[in-house]
């Protein structure tokens, strides 16, 4: 249902919504009213907030990293399917980062050298539906064939993680460079979006554990996490539902928007003209980091450092011991861990949305992403593996995790609304799409710096 506005001062009859979307002219991101909450004001840049177009894009961003973040708070289902082998129990983590974030980045790199025949809302399709038959296998696979070796599990796994991977790539590259076209105040929506997907798969994954009741340790003292296939069947299909209704509600936004050639199918799109196709102006990566120096390194950097935490969650106990309460078990910690984290993550990006609380100074946030690097030593004074704490307190944990998570949401999200600013308009959509691609390429490269940490 079309949302009604209230003509702002000046204008004269009823505002036509798309009329007022044609003839856009997006504001520029230097301007402090580009961070506005969608609660601040009816309108944007002078443009009025569809508070529908909005939450779509908040369910896009949902949906791109919810299958990322449903691998990492699965980690103690996986510990569960990999415990015959002790190798791979100790390189599973790492392993699905790097085929994930390689994949990804490789995806995204071929379709920027595509762009000038790109049809991004097919892409971000294309990614809603791979992530829903991945998931249904996933889902299935925790009933099916649950007698075979960790071995054949774990390329059974990555295959699956190639998959949200290559899906991961269509997204970074079509949703970035979609949303441009829409104002950035649904770029914010996306980023949000994500940060949301942090948190409610690790919710989603504590409820299933503690609703379905794991199968007893075989010691107090086993330290390998214990979870019910009927929670993880639980888990992974609620994945499955989040992309379908992702993949909804976007076609109900491109028949809203078909007039402005944003339609569900290439060959509509062509007939609504090149523009629809490509973006206005085509810059090689060169020109784009030349123009983006400073944006360019703080989201690499940032996101490159933040992927030392899967690492160090997965791999982090309660200084209690199992037995003393639910929370102490490690398929309850783990996942509790993970939200904690995204938890930061996600207020993070959300105060971004407030002029007072956000920083829109390229070099201040340089500098804030590469002082992060503080938190590598003191993830070290936690209770890794089991063998001890140098500082004996979870909530010393905690406190660590949500930091570090909420540093993440702020730096990166001011970064990623900050940067289409400072090239033209038409360079808009191809700055999206650039900084999403140092976004992938930071993930990749701290997850391979991953193997290297000896924990």
């Amino acid at each position: 249902m079309p949302v009604e506005y209230t003509p702002l001062d000046g204008e004269a009859g009823d505002l036509d919504v798309d009329d007022v979307d044609a003839a856009y002219d997006p504001p520029s991101m230097t301007s402090s009213t580009v961070l506005l909450s969608p609660r601040a004001t009816k309108t944007f840049g002078g443009r009025p907030i569809s508070y529908f177009d909005y939450v779509v894009f908040l369910m896009l961003g949902v949906a791109m990293l919810w299958a990322w973040n449903c691998f990492l708070a699965a980690a103690a289902y996986f510990q569960m399917r990999f415990k015959d082998s002790q190798a791979i129990l100790n390189t599973f983590q790492s392993s699905i980062m790097t085929v994930s974030t390689s994949a990804t980045l490789i995806t995204t790199l071929t379709l920027s050298h595509l762009n000038r025949t790109a049809h991004y809302p097919y892409r971000i399709t294309c990614a809603l539906v791979i992530n829903i038959v991945v998931f249904t296998l996933l889902a299935l696979s925790t009933t099916l064939f649950t007698d075979i070796s960790a071995g054949v599990y774990l390329a059974f796994t990555l295959l699956m993680v190639l998959g949200t991977a290559i899906s991961a790539g269509f997204f970074q590259n079509g949703l970035f460079s979609y949303v441009g076209s829409f104002g950035p105040i649904y770029s914010q929506a996306v980023m949000s979006g994500q940060g949301v997907a942090g948190v409610l798969p690790s919710i989603a994954q504590m409820i299933s554990v503690l609703a379905i009741p794991p199968k007893s340790p075989e010691s107090q003292d086993d330290k390998t996490a214990s979870a019910s296939p009927k929670s993880a069947f639980a888990y992974f299909l609620t994945a499955t539902a989040v992309s379908a209704a992702a993949l909804l509600l976007f076609r109900i936004l491109l028949s809203r928007h078909s007039d402005k050639g944003h339609s569900n199918h290439p060959v509509a799109d062509e007939l609504a003209g090149p523009d629809a196709l490509q973006p206005k102006k085509n810059l090689s990566l060169w020109q784009l980091l030349k123009k983006l120096p400073l944006p360019a390194y703080t989201v690499f950097f940032t996101f490159a450092l933040t992927m030392i935490f899967p690492v160090f969650t997965q791999a982090t106990f309660s200084v209690s011991p199992p037995s003393s309460s639910v929370f102490s078990r490690p398929e309850v910690f783990i996942p509790f861990s993970f939200f904690i984290w995204n938890s930061g993550d996600l207020i993070g990006r959300v105060v971004c949305g407030f002029p007072k609380l956000a920083c829109t100074n390229p070099t201040i946030l340089a500098i804030a992403s590469t002082a992060r690097i503080v938190y590598l030593p003191i993830y070290f004074l936690c209770n890794i593996k089991g063998g001890g704490a140098k500082v004996n307190s979870d909530f010393f944990y905690e406190l660590v995790q949500f930091t570090f998570g909420l540093t993440n949401g702020y730096v990166g999200s001011n970064t990623m609304m900050l940067a289409p600013g400072l090239v033209s308009e038409d360079e808009i959509p191809a700055a999206g799409g650039f900084m999403g691609l140092c976004l992938v390429a930071g993930l990749a490269a701290g997850s391979a710096a991953s193997f290297l940490l000896n924990i």
